[in-house]
This record gives C-alpha cells, sequence and structure tokens, in this order.
C-alpha cells in the first residue's frame, strides 16, 4: 500500500498557500499544523509543497538524507547571492575541497588563541563602559561580536584597517537576505546588497594582495586562507577567499549576537539561577584570573545557560532541504519536487522530550539529567549531521567569555522586563533591551564564594548525583 503525502495545514490562500503567513509568524504556523496532524505535515508556500518534520526520529532523518535524498544547495540560492558558491552552497565534492580550508579556522591551536582575542576584545568593551550607565544591549552585542569576529578572522591590525565601514557594509548585505524572493529581483535591497558586496571586494582585495606578496610578514587565520592549497596543490581562489570571509565572518556575528544578548536577558530574569552563576565565576574565574581552557570547562552554569538559549531561542529557526528523491518519513513520502523542513522553535519544546519545556532551567543538561543527550538530534539549533556548524564551539566559547566577564565585573538591572523576540528573514534577536549597570567595588570583585552554593554542582540535581556517584 502506497503511503501518503503529509497533510496540509488548515488556512491555505488560493494561489499564496501559507506564503504570508510564513512570512510574518511561521512559529504559530508550524505550531498549528503541529497540533493539528502531529509530527509530520505540510505547508504551501505559493506553488510549493513544504513538508514539516518534527521530533528526534524524523529530524534524524532530515539531517541523515542530507546530501543523499536531500539537498541542500537549492533551498539557500538567496545565501548564493551574498557569498557565491562557498560551503554547502557549492556542489557536493567542490565542499568537501572547501570545508578543508574551512576546518583551518577551528583547529585547536586557532581556538586556543581565539580565546585570548575574545577576551581581550570583551574586556575592552567592558572598560569603556565607566563606572556606571545605561546600555541597549541587543545593540551592544551586535557591536560587540562584530569585533570579536573581525580580530578573529582577520586579525587586529586588518580589522583596524578597515574599519566600520565594512561592518556599515555588512549591515546592506545582511538586508539583502530574503529566503522567499528570486535574489536577482531588481529590488532595492538587492541593488544595495550587490553594491556593498563589490565595495567589500574592493576593501579586501588589496590586503589579500599584500598577503600573497608577503606571507612571512603574517600569522593568522587570513594567512592561514591565502597560504592554504587544495588536495591538488592548487591556490585558493581571490573570490572564494573573500567569500568565505564575509561566510565566516556573517556566521561569527549574525547569529551569535541574538543568543549572546539573550543569554545575558534570561540570567537576570532567572536571579536564583543568576546566583549560581555568579558563584561559579567566583569559584573558577575569580577577578584578575585568566579564562583560559582549563576554566572555561569548569563553567558549567554558564555552559548549562548558553545551552538553554540554544533550546528556548535559537537563533535560527527553520532548515530546509530539496527533495531530490522520495523519502519515506513516518507513515507519509515525501514526494521529490517538495521541500522538507525543520522547525527548532517547536521541536525545542516538546514535554516528551523536555521537562516543562516552557520554564527556563538550565539544570536540564547537569549531570544525572542531561535531556539533551536522550537523542543526538533532540537539540538542532546548530544544525545536525555533515552539516552541523562547524563554528559551534566558537559561538558556545565567545558567550561563556562575554557572559563570565560581564557579571565577574558589573552589577546589572534589567530594565526592559519583557524583551520579545524579533524575528525577521536572517537571524531572530531580543527587541530592544535597555539595561543598567555599576562596576563592582574592590571589596565585591573580590568577595568569597556564598558557601550556600558553593559546590561545582550547583544544581540541586547535579549535586544529589555527584552525592550518589560518591557513595559507588
Amino acid at each position: 500500500m502506497n503511503k501518503p503525502t503529509p497533510p496540509l495545514v488548515s488556512g491555505a490562500l488560493p494561489g499564496l498557500g501559507h506564503a504570508l503567513e510564513f512570512r510574518s509568524d511561521r512559529t504559530s504556523l508550524v505550531r498549528r499544523g503541529f497540533e493539528e496532524h502531529g509530527s509530520v505535515f505540510a505547508i504551501k508556500l505559493a506553488n510549493q509543497n513544504v513538508a514539516i518534520l518534527i521530533g528526534p526520529e524524523n529530524q534524524r532523518v532530515f539531517f541523515m538524507e542530507t546530501d543523499k535524498a536531500l539537498g541542500i544547495q537549492k533551498p539557500y540560492t538567496f545565501l548564493r547571492a551574498m557569498f557565491g558558491e562557498v560551503l554547502f552552497l557549492a556542489p557536493h565534492d567542490v565542499y568537501l575541497d572547501q570545508r578543508t580550508v574551512v576546518l583551518e579556522a577551528f583547529r585547536r591551536e586557532k581556538m586556543l588563541h581565539y580565546q585570548d582575542v575574545m577576551q581581550e576584545v570583551v574586556q575592552k568593551w567592558i572598560d569603556s563602559l565607566g563606572q556606571t550607565g545605561e546600555i541597549e544591549l541587543t545593540g551592544e552585542m551586535v557591536r560587540l561580536v562584530q569585533e570579536v569576529a573581525g580580530n578573529c578572522f582577520l586579525g587586529h591590525e586588518v580589522h583596524q584597517q578597515i574599519g566600520r565601514e565594512f561592518w556599515d557594509l555588512y549591515a546592506d548585505l545582511s538586508a539583502g537576505l530574503d529566503p522567499l524572493l528570486p535574489p536577482n529581483l531588481p529590488l532595492p535591497k538587492f541593488r544595495r546588497r550587490d553594491r556593498a558586496k563589490a565595495q567589500m571586494l574592493t576593501i579586501l582585495q588589496p590586503i589579500i594582495a599584500e598577503r600573497r606578496a608577503h606571507p612571512d610578514r603574517y600569522d593568522d587565520f587570513l594567512q592561514d586562507l591565502v597560504n592554504k592549497r587544495y588536495r591538488d596543490g592548487r591556490e585558493v581562489e581571490e573570490d572564494l577567499i573573500v567569500n568565505l570571509l564575509l561566510g565566516l565572518m556573517f556566521a561569527g556575528h549574525e547569529t551569535t549576537a541574538g543568543q549572546a544578548a539573550w543569554t545575558i536577558i534570561m540570567l537576570l530574569q532567572n536571579p536564583e539561577y543568576l546566583r549560581l552563576v555568579q558563584n561559579e565565576i567566583r569559584r573558577v574565574v575569580p577577578y584578575g584570573a585568566p579564562l583560559d581552557t582549563g576554566r572555561m570547562a569548569q563553567l558549567d552554569h554558564i555552559g548549562w545557560a548558553v545551552r538553554e538559549v540554544e533550546r528556548m531561542r535559537p537563533s535560527v529557526d527553520l532548515l530546509m532541504r530539496t527533495v531530490e528523491e522520495d523519502v519515506e518519513v513516518g507513515d507519509y513520502v515525501i514526494p521529490k519536487g517538495w521541500l522538507a523542513q525543520v522547525a527548532q522553535d517547536v521541536a525545542h519544546n516538546l514535554p516528551g522530550l523536555f521537562e516543562a519545556p516552557e520554564n527556563y532551567d538550565p539544570c536540564r543538561y547537569a549531570p544525572g539529567r542531561a535531556e539533551d543527550k536522550a537523542d543526538r538530534f533532540s537539540l538542532i539549533g546548530f544544525g545536525g549531521g555533515t552539516h552541523k556548524c562547524t563554528g559551534m564551539n566558537f559561538a558556545n566559547n565567545e558567550m561563556t567569555v562575554i557572559t563570565a566577564l560581564l557579571f565577574q565585573q558589573l552589577d546589572i538591572e534589567l530594565l526592559t522586563e519583557h524583551p520579545q523576540i524579533e524575528r525577521g528573514l536572517g537571524a531572530s534577536r531580543p527587541s530592544q533591551t535597555w539595561i543598567r549597570y555599576r562596576r563592582k567595588s574592590d571589596e565585591a570583585l573580590h568577595a568569597a564564594v556564598d558557601a550556600a552554593v558553593a559546590s561545582p554542582a550547583g544544581c540541586p540535581h547535579a549535586q544529589t548525583a555527584a552525592t550518589a556517584a560518591s557513595l559507588n
């Protein structure tokens, strides 16, 4: 017996399908589909059928069938207009060649260097704030993670050389991101996108030429890219170097900025858990101590807080694939020519996977609970399978550094009580959010850890697990 195609969500309009709702409130659309039909259902974007897959088993199919029955390039044509044929936007054999180049950015030696750069940039930002004041957090995080990305991937000298003009151009480039419209329509936002890309290329070309002419003068990731050879010995093309840099810096700030802001906001909204974090900071990285790899690994409560933001406030709320061959998912078959999609906003809030998923509860990742470990495809904020984000550790380390240094040195008050999720056609972020800060006194900076929560396993569940382990 042939399996049916996934059932269609209610509310489709003649000719448009769900396109208008998808653009304005796709999370509500997906939630309605889940309530009506369960874990596999369909929407229509004009004449395009899209199968939505919810839950670890279905998400496993989505990620494991990528580059087989499911293709990753076609749904992201709008990104190709921004970055060219780089990484997953390129044919698969080209992608494999390029991936070896990009992995240079995230090898262990580079990551250790990036941690030092992150601390330097974040500390410089904190020092610039003065003794007390108010700032708009979301905008500050955008600028801060841009500084981190530029200094890590371009090097301090080049980043200083290109200045803020480069990031202003990036804003025009990002504004051209639109997954629904053909990317070459003669629209003002697409014209601005193309002009910005051309100007950024003009800025970077002489820098790359200088690097090729004097390769021994520099030791940073940009120089690694310039020096890199393909497996057959060919030089990496100049256009590819530029596109890889733009893509890495885009990924390095576009998605991280919102999650960094949400990490701070949600800690401020949950003072009991923040107290655990503050005591952990005083115990692991007291003021003046370097935030090295060993100490980073001990900041469990910050790590869990970052992961809870990935679950509750994923920066990207959907991923798409083209169905290249008929593929069976549960009781349905998704025909060739459809699109397939996973939706993190809904997938991360399934009660069967996460206890009381509507609650902020970073201790759900503590030893003994480890809700994210029940299935490798239950938490998919950074994707999954072969194409899982190669910069995941970079992003998590950056958010850990920002959180640790900020709460180490400043007392912070959330002035905007209920920040909202701003969903655009790119990464989501908090709405405009104001905070008030005051630099901690010398006595507070050097205060002893609160004995009541001094244990490394401050979460009650983790304490229970640690006690049980010690008795065995």
